[in-house]
């Protein structure tokens, strides 16, 4: 008698505030509907109670209510103790998965390169529109259906192995907004992984310009800020930090209410504790400056 295969379990953390139920469904039903893994779903609501849905969420989704809006990262971080499995996704609200393949290509990728520790795919915007060239994390953006190593990640869609996941210390809880992803490559890169662009997955996200938001610029700015101070070699700090302001001056030097706030944030980012320091090694500045990009840019 044969043994039936065991699907591989996959922990999905979809995080929201509540505020796009429309997408919120969408987004789950795109989790729900793929093939060749068995998935564990929570929604956590940030400041939202997700048991409150209307529609309800369906069967089988978990929920998590934050009372207080936590932030994104440690929203997502929050829904990570609530979901089993090997390997963990993490879900915006506003994205969804157009191929019912996606996770099941996702986790054969990783276990055909047991190197990679995060996989971050091609993102699209449902609609037609053109791909902002943020949402490919490298320098030489070239062609979004290009795979690389990557050394940041666009956060909205990213499947990791748990075991990274757990050694990385997950996403930095007090960023709130902004630079998460950077960090917690970074770390990954730490672990001995690859952070990793896939070309050949495609996530669906729609354009949102990420300046819509208030804090936008101070968050920009102090997460910059507290990025070095968390995890760069005392060595390397001013260099990041310092070539990270020029690049800003530059960028914004026509709009100067923009560089009022971001600076605001710089000097909150000096003034302000960022928690944890777990400084990578210098072996790890090495791998990341052979493969592409060292850390003080």
């Amino acid at each position: 008698m044969s043994v039936p295969d065991v699907l591989p379990r996959v922990g999905v953390v979809v995080l929201t505030m509540g505020e796009r139920p429309d997408e919120l469904a969408r987004g789950i039903r795109s989790v729900l509907a793929q093939q060749g893994v068995e998935t564990d779903v929570v929604v956590v609501g940030n400041g939202w109670d997700p048991a409150t849905a209307e529609p309800p969420l369906p069967a089988g989704v978990r929920t998590r209510h934050l009372p207080e809006n936590l932030g994104i990262p440690a929203g997502r971080n929050a829904g990570v103790t609530e979901v089993s499995g090997e390997v963990l996704f993490f879900l915006d609200d506003d994205a969804f998965l157009p191929s019912a393949a996606f996770l099941a290509d996702g986790i054969r990728l990783l276990a055909e390169r047991p190197e990679l520790g995060l996989v971050q795919p091609r993102v699209v915007d449902p609609t037609g529109l053109v791909s902002p060239r943020r949402w490919i994390p490298r320098i030489r953006k070239g062609d979004p259906a290009h795979s690389s190593p990557v050394f940041s990640c666009w956060e909205g869609a990213v499947l990791m192995p748990r075991a990274v996941f757990d050694e990385t210390g997950g996403w930095a809880d007090p960023f709130f907004y902004a630079h998460e992803g950077i960090e917690l490559a970074w770390r990954v890169w730490d672990a001995g992984r690859i952070a990793w662009y896939e070309g050949s997955l495609e996530a669906a996200h729609p354009v949102i310009d990420p300046a819509r938001h208030s804090y936008y610029f101070r968050l920009n700015a102090r997460n910059r800020v507290w990025l070095a101070r968390r995890n760069l070699p005392a060595l390397l700090v001013p260099f990041y930090v310092g070539s990270w302001t020029a690049i800003q001056m530059l960028r914004w030097a026509r709009r100067p209410a923009a560089l009022k706030a971001w600076f605001g944030g710089w000097a909150a980012g000096w003034r302000e504790s960022p928690g944890e320091r777990r400084p990578m090694r210098w072996r790890t500045v090495w791998r990341m400056t052979r493969a592409g990009r060292p850390p003080v840019v």
